[in-house]
C-alpha cells in the first residue's frame, strides 16, 4: 500500500495538484495588469533637457483609456467559453488547458514592448490573451471527466478551483513587490516565465485519460474505472444535443447559481481595495475563499460516500445554503456600524462561495460527463458578464463613496444571491440527464491488455491480470 503522503503516486491527486498551479497562474496572468497600471501612469521623476526636474506619468492615460485597458481582457476571455469546451471535448482537456495557459503567459512576455509601443497594441494583445485563457475553466472539466471518480468529483474539482483565489491572494502583493525593486515590466517578466515553465510540466505529466498514463498503477486505474465507468466517448465522435441541453432546467439552475456567485465575487473584487483602502485587508476574504473551498469538497465527498443524501441534495445544500448564507451576511455588512464588523461580514460572505462551489460548479460533470467541458464553457460565459456589468454598475452607484451608496451595492449582490438560490434549489439535479445516453453510440473499451500512449509506452496497468 502506498504512502499516504507518497501523493504523486496516485496519478489523480498530482493531477489536481497541477491544475491547481495552472488556475494559480491564471489568475496571476489576469490581474498582473491591475497591479502594473498603478507603476505604469504614477508620475516619475524626468528631466528635461535644459536640466528641469518634472514629474510626469510614464504612460499619461485618461481614466477612460485606463478602463479599456483594464476590462480589454473580459471581451476576449468572454468569447471562448464554448469553443473552448467543445474543443476539450474534441481533442482532449489536458491539451487545451496547456495550450492556454502557455500562449498567454507568451504573450505575457510581449506585453511590455507592445506597451511602450502603442496602447492599441497593449489593448490587442490583453484581448488575444483573454481569448486563449478563456478555455480554461472549461476544458478541465474535459479532464475531470476523464479522471476524477463521482465519488471526489467535488474535492478534486475544488482543490483545482482554489487556485484560482490563491493566486489572486498572492499575485497582487508580489505585483507590488516587482514593480518597487524591478520596475513594472518585472511583473510581466517573472509571471510570463513562471506560466511557461508551469505549461511545459503540464505537458510533459498530465495525460488525456488515466488509460494513456503510464506511470499509474493498476488499483488506482481500476478504482477510476469503476467509479467513472469504463466505457467513454471518443473525442472526434462526440456530439453534444444542444437543444436538449440548452432546454435543460438542471443546465439553467447550474447557468443561474454560477451567474449569482461571480456577480458577488466580481463586485468585490473590483471594489474592496478602494473600500477597505488597505491591500492585504481585501486580499483577506479570497484568502477565505481558498481555505474554505478545500473544506466543502472534502465534507461534500464524505457526505456522498456515507450515504447520508442523496448527490442532488448534496448540490442543494452547499449551493443554497451558502447563497442564503452570503444574502445574509451582505445585509449584515450593509447595516454595520463599524469598518472592523463590515471587513469581518464581507470576508464571511466570500468565504462561504466556496461552498457553493461545492453545488454548482461540479455539478455538469454530474449530469452530463460527456458534456461537462461544454457546459461548463456555457455557464461560465454567462458568469463572465457579471465583470463586464457589476463594476461599471457599482461605479455609477458609488459617486461620493457614502455608507448609503456603498449599502445599494451590498443590496443588489444579495438580491441576486437570493435569487440563485430559489432557482437553483428548484431547479437542480445531480442524476445523469436521458438526453446524455441518447447520444452516445460511440465508446472505446479500456478492457484491453494494454494501451500504448502517444509516446509509445504501454501502459501494463491496463493488464488486468495483474490484479
Amino acid at each position: 500500500e502506498q504512502s499516504s503522503w507518497r501523493f504523486w503516486q496516485k496519478r489523480r491527486l498530482l493531477v489536481a495538484l497541477l491544475a491547481f498551479f495552472g488556475f494559480f497562474n491564471c489568475y496571476a496572468l489576469r490581474v498582473n495588469l491591475s497591479v502594473a497600471v498603478v507603476a505604469m501612469t504614477e508620475p516619475v521623476e524626468t528631466e528635461l533637457e535644459n536640466g528641469t526636474i518634472i514629474y510626469v506619468p510614464e504612460f499619461d492615460w485618461s481614466s477612460q483609456t485606463k478602463g479599456l485597458v483594464l476590462s480589454s481582457f473580459f471581451y476576449g476571455y468572454l468569447v471562448t467559453q464554448l469553443p473552448g469546451g467543445w474543443l476539450a471535448a474534441k481533442i482532449g482537456g489536458n491539451r487545451v488547458f496547456a495550450i492556454g495557459i502557455g500562449a498567454t503567459s507568451l504573450l505575457t512576455l510581449f506585453t511590455p514592448p507592445l506597451a511602450h509601443t502603442s496602447t492599441a497594441l497593449l489593448i490587442a494583445v490583453r484581448i488575444v490573451e483573454g481569448l486563449f485563457e478563456g478555455v480554461t475553466y472549461p476544458c478541465i472539466h474535459a479532464v475531470w471527466s476523464r479522471w476524477a471518480p463521482a465519488s471526489e468529483r467535488a474535492r478534486l474539482a475544488t482543490f483545482a478551483f482554489s487556485g484560482s483565489y490563491a493566486g489572486t491572494v498572492v499575485s497582487m502583493p508580489l505585483c507590488s513587490l516587482l514593480a518597487h525593486y524591478t520596475g513594472w515590466p518585472g511583473i510581466f517578466y517573472v509571471f510570463g516565465i513562471l506560466g511557461l515553465v508551469w505549461t511545459t510540466i503540464w505537458w510533459l505529466v498530465v495525460k488525456e485519460s488515466p488509460e494513456k498514463d503510464p506511470h499509474i498503477t493498476a488499483a488506482e486505474l481500476k478504482y477510476i474505472q469503476e467509479s467513472r465507468g469504463t466505457q467513454t466517448v471518443e473525442g472526434a465522435q462526440l456530439r453534444h444535443p444542444w437543444c436538449a441541453m440548452l432546454t435543460s432546467p438542471p443546465v439553467w439552475a447550474i447557468v443561474v447559481a454560477h451567474f449569482s456567485e461571480n456577480w458577488g465575487f466580481y463586485t468585490l473584487l473590483t471594489f474592496l481595495p478602494t473600500f477597505m483602502k488597505a491591500g492585504w485587508v481585501s486580499a483577506l476574504p479570497y484568502l477565505a475563499m481558498a481555505l474554505v473551498l478545500q473544506v466543502a469538497g472534502h465534507l461534500s465527498d464524505w457526505l456522498l460516500r456515507r450515504g447520508t443524501f442523496s448527490r442532488t441534495n448534496i448540490r442543494k445544500i452547499f449551493n443554497c445554503g451558502a447563497f442564503l448564507s452570503q444574502t445574509i451576511f451582505m445585509v449584515a455588512a450593509a447595516y454595520s456600524s463599524n469598518v472592523v464588523a463590515c471587513v469581518v461580514f464581507l470576508t464571511i460572505a466570500v468565504g462561504l462561495g466556496g461552498f457553493a462551489w461545492s453545488g454548482f460548479s461540479v455539478n455538469h460533470l454530474d449530469i452530463a460527463p460527456p458534456h461537462a467541458s461544454v457546459l461548463m464553457g456555457l455557464s461560465n460565459t454567462v458568469a463572465t458578464l457579471p465583470g463586464i456589468i457589476s463594476p461599471p454598475l457599482a461605479g455609477a452607484i458609488v459617486t461620493d463613496r457614502t455608507a448609503e451608496q456603498w449599502r445599494i451595492v451590498f443590496f443588489i449582490s444579495s438580491a441576486i444571491y437570493l435569487v440563485g438560490a430559489i432557482i437553483y434549489g428548484w431547479l437542480c439535479s445531480a442524476e445523469r440527464q436521458p438526453w446524455v445516453a441518447e447520444c452516445e453510440g460511440a465508446s472505446f473499451s479500456t478492457d484491453g491488455a494494454s494501451v500504448t500512449t502517444a509516446r509509445g509506452i504501454d501502459n501494463k496497468a491496463m493488464d488486468h491480470t495483474e490484479m
